[in-house]
């Protein structure tokens, strides 16, 4: 059984083409294949109000809304004034988080591939 994914060559140099006498079939001998492919772009490294609105996102969905249903009911005469029966705030509620962590993550997939 072969893989043929990956080919490691010691002799490659770093500029990521292949050793002298390959015969241009395996990957790194295109001169857009530079070494190494996985280092961050400088302009890619900063965390600005985006990193900060996953962080509340992720917050949200792991921290404030289980403590939200922890404490629910006790809350039962708050929540009777919302219309909502303890049922359904409890069907509802994580609905939030997921929602939010959707709309997230949509829009930074979205946002990448416009980059």
């Amino acid at each position: 059984m072969t893989d043929d994914t990956y080919v490691h060559e010691p002799d490659a140099d770093r500029a990521g083409t292949a050793p002298a006498g390959d015969d241009g079939d395996s990957p790194g001998t295109g001169p857009a294949d530079t070494y190494p492919r996985n280092t961050p772009s400088e302009t890619g490294a900063e965390f600005d109000w985006r990193g900060w609105l996953l962080v509340g996102a992720v917050v949200t969905a792991f921290l404030i809304v289980p403590g939200i249903l922890y404490l629910l009911p006790t809350a039962r005469g708050a929540i009777a004034g919302l219309g909502l029966g303890l049922r359904h705030t409890y069907l509802v509620l994580p609905l939030v988080p997921a929602f939010l962590l959707g709309l997230v993550a949509v829009w930074s997939a979205v946002r990448s591939r416009s980059r």
